[in-house]
């Protein structure tokens, strides 16, 4: 099981990696397209989606690792501090992207359809 919380570690290492170059191009284009301000706003979306998806990758490793590996005591207090600040951060990282906290999403639509 530790070989499996080492790959989900890589596969979030590569998402961060591969999630950073593509935030680079993405934002170029957008830079020629648009200007300045429009680049900055499609890196600061495009690279926060990719820190959120790597911090559940990396969770995921942790969570396996502690349960799977070494259930200690000691162990599953340190993984619930990890948790602990990755979901701060998490979500930290979703109210930036949006511009407010997520339980307005739905309120502030308005073109709900039934």
């Amino acid at each position: 099981m530790d070989l499996v919380a080492r790959i989900f570690e890589y596969i979030g290492v590569g998402v961060l990696c591969a999630g950073l170059l593509w935030s680079v191009v993405v934002a170029a284009g957008a830079w020629r397209r648009e200007g300045g301000a429009a680049a900055y706003q499609k890196v600061r979306a495009t690279f926060g989606g990719v820190l959120l998806l790597g911090l559940e990758i990396l969770v995921a490793a942790d969570l396996i690792r502690t349960v799977a590996v070494s259930p200690t005591l000691e162990n599953v207090a340190v993984l619930g501090v990890i948790v602990l600040i990755r979901t701060f951060l998490s979500f930290s990282l979703q109210i930036e992207i949006d511009g407010r906290v997520p339980w307005r999403r739905s309120a502030d639509r308005t073109d709900v359809r039934l």
